[in-house]
């Protein structure tokens, strides 16, 4: 018997029973759960807090970068299939003005945040980047990032690290997808993954040894993200959170948006798709006339390095706390008569996990819900030009109408819309230049 075969044989037989169970979990995932928004002693919000307030967290996160404590992850394992590219997502060009990259944006906000931090305590520190890519995109990320000098950042501060995979069943799960006779059908194993590749890729290690204590973790499709933010660390560690995330206040009660909520039965936070709660729940208001279940997942979280080293290895391959979820799809695969085939109906299961499946391992006094607005921090790029959302050109009109209203509030006049370099400014300070100025339509700051 070939290797393969015998790989498969022996993962079917650990891992059957167990997408069974999910098969039957994605029937009854939410029956009888009762969910409600997060105590006030675990949500926060950016918008309706002082400005001492703010710059108290600002000031705590910048001191911690001051001394090399933070570290950011970012996940960019996808592909712009459809953005149109085959390339990684981050290396796409989503048309600014300057023409800039996701990578190249978020590079130069790390650069500046570092900036910004070593300025204000005469330090020298580095913020150490963490990439994890996936099988397809590791070899172009990884040249792009060559190609481009690393967009200033020192070569050893960034680390390329990959996400697992894990193998495609047929649609009753109980066997293995070959891709060929010598070769398993496997995909990404979600960003629930992360955990495990944290472990496997030995970063546990690299946070001890180079005294890294906090933990910033985004997607690369963000164009509006604040990498290594200051005044969300801060915040985390000012309330001794070991977990939290940020969140954006949900558009209406039809938006379909996860939610960050708090699982009534476990008394733990909960993440809950837009298809778990039901029309009243979604339409329900609270004193103020907001909506009771407004906090909207954007996928962006703090960790303390701490907790990731007492829970990742509790935490990786048990179900209780990373169960797998399951996707019917088309899957090219050999047939029964094992012949190749693209199928052009779902043919099988695809596996993945969900990063904030842990959240229910973390003690409520201990997680932490920050909510930011939506129109300064998340504009993601997740639809081809022409959707109706989420596309390049959502993009790019929120980043240019943010940076505008900067320049505008430090007495700059502007004919239309600027893109402010990301070099120039972290978010809206440091423009006290250009009061006075008149800035054409597209002009870069």
């Amino acid at each position: 018997m070939s290797s393969v075969l015998e790989t498969k044989q022996a993962l079917e037989a650990k891992l059957s029973p167990i997408v069974q169970k999910a098969i039957e979990f994605s029937k009854t995932a939410t029956k009888g759960r009762s969910f409600k928004p997060l105590p006030e002693t675990s949500s926060y919000s950016l918008i309706d807090s002082s400005i001492e307030t703010k710059s108290k967290w600002q000031e705590i996160g910048l001191e911690a970068i001051s001394k090399g404590e933070v570290g950011v992850i970012l996940m960019a394992g996808g592909q712009g299939t459809r953005l149109g590219s085959s390339k990684p997502k981050g290396c796409y060009n989503i048309g600014l003005p300057s023409n800039k990259s996701l990578f190249q944006i978020q590079a130069e906000k790390l650069r500046k945040i570092e900036q910004l931090a070593n300025s204000k305590y005469g330090t020298d520190a580095k913020i150490n980047w963490y990439i994890m890519t996936s099988k397809p995109t590791r070899n172009d990320t990884e040249q792009f990032f060559i190609d481009n000098k690393y967009f200033g950042l020192d070569s050893n501060q960034v680390t390329f690290f990959n996400q697992g995979t894990l193998p495609c069943f047929d649609k009753n799960g109980e066997k293995i997808l070959l891709e060929s006779q010598d070769k398993l059908a496997e995909s990404p194993d979600g960003n629930g993954g992360l955990y495990k590749a944290i472990y496997t890729n030995n970063l546990l290690q690299d946070f001890s040894k180079k005294g890294i204590k906090h933990i910033h973790m985004y997607c690369v499709d963000n164009v509006l993200v604040r990498v290594a933010d200051p005044t969300f660390i801060g915040f985390s560690i000012d309330k001794k959170f070991q977990l939290s995330t940020k969140v954006v206040r949900k558009r209406d009660a039809s938006e379909s948006v996860g939610l960050i909520v708090l699982d009534d039965d476990l008394q733990r936070p909960a993440v809950i798709e837009y298809s778990e709660i039901d029309s009243k729940l979604s339409e329900q208001t609270d004193d103020n006339g907001l909506l009771s279940f407004r906090a909207a997942n954007i996928v962006n979280h703090y960790y303390s390095v701490e907790l990731l080293q007492n829970s990742i290895e509790n935490w990786i391959d048990n179900q209780e706390f990373l169960p797998f979820h399951i996707a019917y799809k088309k899957i090219p695969s050999l047939n029964s008569e094992g012949v190749f085939h693209k199928p052009t109906e779902p043919n099988g299961i695809k596996l993945e996990q969900f990063i904030f499946d842990v959240f229910k391992s973390i003690e409520l006094s201990k997680f932490g819900c920050l909510e930011v607005e939506r129109s300064e921090e998340f504009s993601p790029l997740k639809n081809g030009s022409g959707a109706k959302n989420d596309t390049p050109e959502t993009s790019v009109e929120n980043y240019l109408k943010l940076g505008t209203k900067w320049v505008k509030a430090q007495g700059g006049e502007v004919e239309g819309k600027v893109e402010v370099n990301s070099l120039t400014s972290y978010a809206g300070e440091g423009l006290e230049f250009v009061k006075g100025e008149s800035f054409k339509d597209l002009q870069i700051v």
